[in-house]
């Protein structure tokens, strides 16, 4: 697949090295050579100098052969980003995509104008990112979560603490106990030391591992009390940073919640939140990293703790500043992906990336149209996909245990109709079932194969 990337920044340079594993024919575009040039030097990736809404610049890329082309420049406007996949799709491209930083631009009715105009796909990663803090508000027990046909299958992914019922269990052991009640789940992976296995009935849990189970809806409680974990309520709430992610979260959530507080360094940035936030918003001027602030501004009092600010490491070491003082759940953003490991580990209850979530967007205008859903879980490197059946896909042609199916990939559960149900190596699959699958990077496009 030709695939043009416009920007170098983060997001474009993460797209980049996750495209070129599965042998793209990539492009990159940037104003600044020395930030191709760092790029260059990690992935495989051709890159062109210049202006990204350039059409003389657009066609020395080749975008008028691409088959996808992607406008994510961060260093400039949002209307550049629209202006050059705009331009690129009249130029000759398949498909184009571009990141706003504009929620308007996502209501309905705009966002069928922009399809009107021919851009197939916007998103904005802040508002993207902002969606996940408040589904893992509203699901404390897990470190991250998806659902499936609005959660008639759900995945969780639990952290395998010291005191743990998991810790040194077999999973025929934990499927065993499970089982006996009535409890429908399967154990898809185990990440562990930055890596992620597929696990076979012989694997054993061990301390910090990260463990992914998809199950049907009502079996996430049963699991939950076996793992001696629960939802906590949120009804008090504390944000550091009032930025983007911060601002939309605060939104979201104001309605919802008794208070919440945002705390943010910039005084301008505190005067126009405190204009457009409910009035059980409370905006404070003020130094999230001072301990004795925070004591100040009750952090005792609250029930959880997200830490937004442009900073990883100020986001990691608050929220672990925020366990120590009792809060019972914490989020933080972490941008560095060799860092999430790191947070994970030093005891933040979940991580949300920027790059990981905005990528399973786009990756999935490089599979075939059978792909619903594909979210990247920040502790593996592995992808959860959601598939619709064609008819007469080599899914269907035989039960799961007789295909070939990729060794690096499991078939979780199936939903047909108003029916779901964990896979089985018996199950056989039908066309028009929505099935969800764990796959590795390297799985990806040959699992596609089995559903088109």
């Amino acid at each position: 697949m030709k695939i043009i990337i416009e920007g170098a920044g983060e997001i474009g340079s993460h797209l980049a090295k996750m495209l070129s594993i599965a042998s793209n024919d990539l492009t990159v575009i940037d104003q600044d050579p020395a930030r191709l040039a760092k790029l260059a030097a990690t992935a495989d990736v051709v890159t062109v100098a210049g202006d990204v809404s350039s059409i003389r610049v657009l066609k020395d890329a080749g975008v008028e052969t691409a088959d996808l082309f992607i406008a994510v420049n961060p260093f400039t406007t949002q209307d550049v980003n629209v202006v050059s996949a705009l331009l690129a799709k009249k130029l000759g491209c398949k498909k184009v995509c571009a990141r706003i930083k504009d929620e308007e631009y996502l209501s309905y009715e705009n966002k069928y104008l922009f399809t009107e105009m021919g851009i197939d796909l916007m998103f904005y990663p802040e508002k993207i990112a902002a969606a996940e803090i408040v589904e893992l508000l509203r699901r404390t027990a897990a470190a991250e979560t998806m659902d499936f046909a609005r959660g008639k299958l759900q995945m969780s992914v639990y952290k395998v603490d010291e005191d743990s019922p998991l810790l040194d269990l077999k999973l025929a052991e934990f499927t065993s106990a499970v089982s006996s009640e009535q409890v429908q789940m399967r154990v898809v992976a185990i990440s562990r030391d930055d890596k992620t296995m597929i696990p076979r009935f012989d694997s054993r849990f061990k301390y910090n591992d990260l463990v992914y189970i998809i199950s049907k809806r009502e079996a996430a409680e049963p699991i939950m009390k076996f793992l001696g974990k629960s939802n906590i309520p949120v009804n008090k709430l504390m944000i550091l940073g009032g930025g983007q992610i911060g601002k939309i979260v605060a939104g979201s959530l104001s309605k919802q919640l008794e208070t919440i507080k945002i705390i943010e360094m910039d005084r301008h940035r505190c005067q126009h939140l405190s204009a457009v936030m409910d009035d059980n918003v409370i905006v404070v001027n003020g130094d999230g990293r001072n301990t004795d602030f925070l004591l100040d501004e009750n952090i005792k009092d609250y029930d959880a703790f997200v830490a937004v600010t442009g900073n990883d490491e100020v986001n990691i070491l608050s929220c672990v500043v925020a366990r120590k003082f009792g809060l019972s759940r914490t989020i933080a953003e972490v941008e560095n992906i060799e860092y999430i490991k790191l947070a994970e580990e030093m005891g933040v209850d979940a991580v949300i990336n920027k790059k990981l979530l905005t990528a399973g967007k786009i990756f999935k205008m490089t599979l075939s149209n059978k792909v619903r859903t594909i979210k990247y879980m920040s502790g593996t490197s592995a992808e959860v996909l959601e598939f619709i059946v064609a008819p007469g896909s080599k899914i269907t042609k035989a039960p799961l245990r007789e295909i070939d199916f990729p060794e690096n990939a499991l078939i979780g559960g199936v939903i047909r109709g108003n029916d779901s149900f964990i896979a089985i190596g018996d199950t056989k699959i039908e066309p028009y079932d929505r099935v969800a699958v764990f796959a590795m990077p390297d799985a990806v496009r040959e699992v596609d194969k089995f559903f088109k």
